[in-house]
């Protein structure tokens, strides 16, 4: 078996190379090796410093520093699937040069960690007080091997002084300088972002592809709900990614997430999600008590769902100055805090596939919607982006979620939730479709305050414009049934009616994106797949 790839470390004593070596294993999911190890197995019976120094330096006349090789060529032989070894650490060129003649230089590649003697000196003090080692770090440089380990500098490809940088520092630059981080892996990211009001059947999309992906990422908060079938009855998502449900994969909330904790708690144990399954980011922010009082009047004025995210958005900014409670703050929400830049990062580097859930629709962006009827976030691929901690650069294919007609929640008594091109009424749908008024009074309520909604005819400036801002690689069109109850049965594209086809045919050639994915009701069969990704 060929190794991905085979780092070896150098460097003198208390230059890093251990911290260095667990850093890119725990990071990379590498294989790590230590020459310490490959003694003992060789039946070394003392484990002190000095014994290990006099054992691998007699090793190194009989084998000519061929024993290292020796050592990675057993573990590379016991190891199933292709790789990346790091080994702490070689101590004499030869050792390198067996290895790079084994391996093919292209493979392996040579770190050397160096530092002033005197913050060499300073640091094995500090890691040695009190216990049972070498007393004095001069009395380790008398070993003759040691005492050259400078040599292997001119050999080494990277080499890095770890003069005045802390731990991660010295990771950082030498996965960079070997090119470990995300630039040469073919890890992605996946965005599903509404083109309308919300309510677009976002989630149903992300129960479909979810078993594509190894991570799902949820942003927004819970004034978004994402309903998906599970069979016999559907389940809404407020917080937790929608495909929960459908998959295995990891579950990450962003730094951008608002988060309403009774709630989420309440997720976590419904949908029985392990502790090591769900990461929380520990700057998200929690909505309290008062910030759902402050938004009582928005839910009379525009019609809010009124759950406090905009309240709580707003606190994170005003007052920083304060004693505001993150996520990190909760004891509850602790067993599952861990760094979402962390997760994604490496989640990538492992060429792993990420598939981020947008919140709400475009039309609804703080920026981009029709102010002040409008969400408390920019909805659009950017914003997500940023509250997940994702780099554009990292994004596979943007799939914006279109409805046939969109809506938006009801209007206040006396007031508007909002402008909506040529507003209809459900009776007109059910007239055109053939699907009862019943069904359609029952099911258009919103998820979250379960509040009738209002519709319209297909609004093709805002898709234009929605297009324009997310620039979708794909469309997934959702309530095709809404045109004809007829394309409920339709398995395949070309079962659907003509002036669903043509419908399909003319958003394509708007949005400049391919409808991928079509929705034909809503039920474990309900999607027609077009992909080919």
């Amino acid at each position: 078996m060929q190794p991905h790839k085979i780092i070896v470390i150098s460097g003198p004593v208390s230059s890093g190379k251990t911290s260095l070596a667990h850093n890119i294993t725990a990071e990379f999911n590498a294989h790590l090796i230590k020459t310490r190890e490959i003694l003992v197995k060789r039946g070394i019976s003392s484990t002190d410093r000095l014994s290990l120094q006099k054992e691998g330096d007699k090793l190194d006349i009989e084998t000519k520093g061929r024993w290292v090789l020796d050592g990675l060529t057993t573990e590379v032989n016991q190891t199933k699937e292709p790789t990346t070894f790091v080994i702490d650490s070689v101590r004499i060129i030869e050792q390198v040069e067996h290895i790079r003649k084994a391996y093919g230089h292209g493979h392996v590649v040579h770190v050397h960690l160096k530092a002033p003697a005197e913050e060499l000196e300073k640091r094995y003090a500090l890691r040695f007080k009190g216990k049972k080692e070498i007393s004095s770090y001069k009395k380790i440089g008398q070993n003759v091997t040691e005492k050259n380990i400078g040599e292997l500098e001119k050999y080494a490809d990277v080499v890095i002084d770890t003069n005045r940088c802390i731990e991660k520092d010295v990771f950082v630059r030498a996965a960079s300088r070997i090119s470990l981080y995300q630039k040469n892996s073919t890890g992605y990211v996946d965005v599903i972002i509404g083109g309308q009001y919300g309510s677009e059947g976002k989630g149903q999309i992300v129960a479909h592809i979810a078993k594509e992906y190894d991570l799902l990422v949820r942003i927004g908060g819970p004034n978004a709900g994402h309903t998906v079938y599970v069979d016999p009855m559907p389940y809404t998502h407020h917080q937790l990614p929608s495909g929960t449900l459908k998959c295995n994969a990891r579950l990450l909330l962003g730094p951008g997430m608002v988060i309403n904790v009774d709630k989420l708690l309440e997720e976590i144990s419904q949908c029985g999600v392990e502790r090591e399954r769900l990461t929380v980011d520990p700057h998200a922010i929690i909505i309290t008590d008062d910030d759902i009082k402050n938004e009582a009047q928005l839910k009379a004025d525009i019609g809010s769902t009124g759950q406090g995210v905009g309240h709580a958005t707003a606190r994170k900014i005003l007052e920083r100055n304060t004693k505001t409670k993150l996520a990190k703050d909760i004891a509850e929400l602790k067993p599952y805090l861990g760094n979402a830049l962390d997760l994604l990062s490496k989640t990538l580097s492992r060429n792993g596939r990420v598939l981020l859930e947008g919140t709400q629709g475009t039309g609804l962006s703080i920026h981009h919607g029709h102010y002040p009827y409008v969400t408390s976030r920019d909805t659009t691929v950017s914003g997500c982006l940023a509250e997940a901690g994702l780099s554009p650069a990292s994004i596979r294919r943007i799939i914006m979620v279109c409805r046939t007609y969109p809506i938006r929640v009801e209007s206040p008594e006396g007031a508007t939730s909002g402008p909506m091109s040529q507003e209809i009424s459900f009776k007109e749908i059910s007239g055109r479709s053939g699907i009862s008024l019943g069904e359609l009074e029952k099911n258009e309520r919103t998820s979250t305050t379960h509040r009738k909604r209002r519709i319209g005819e297909f609004d093709w400036d805002l898709i234009r414009k929605a297009a324009f801002l997310n620039g979708p690689t794909d469309i997934a069109l959702t309530f095709v049934d809404y045109i004809n109850i007829k394309n409920r049965q339709a398995k395949r594209f070309e079962q659907l009616t003509d002036d669903t086809i043509n419908l399909i045919e003319e958003i394509e050639h708007v949005t400049r994106a391919k409808i991928s994915l079509i929705a034909t009701g809503f039920n474990s069969r309900s999607i027609i797949d077009r992909r080919d990704w």
